[in-house]
């Protein structure tokens, strides 16, 4: 694959594609690669956010509050912190 390097590119413009990246949680480079093809497509972002992410956050309202546990609340979310991954810092 070919390489680009961008020079003289603005701060302001630089901290919006890193927001955009987080956002749609993807690194730097490939939140530059996905809004280039879609400029050259013509096509636009929905509502700020790729397809997937809608596709996701879709995904999540049809599943939200179907979900029922035998447990009460606080050991089901003691539960739940107990089994994430190392690294996270949790501030409940």
């Amino acid at each position: 694959m070919a390489s680009l390097t961008l020079k003289n590119l603005p701060d302001e413009l630089l901290g919006a594609l890193r927001e955009a990246a987080e956002r749609d949680r993807r690194s730097l480079t490939q939140e530059i690669i996905y809004l280039l093809a879609a400029a050259v497509r013509g096509g636009e972002r929905s509502a700020g956010r790729s397809p997937d992410v809608e596709a996701q956050v879709a995904a999540w309202r049809k599943l939200a509050g179907k979900w029922e546990s035998n447990l009460d609340q606080a050991t089901e979310a003691e539960r739940i912190m107990e089994r994430r991954t190392e690294g996270r810092e949790v501030d409940l």
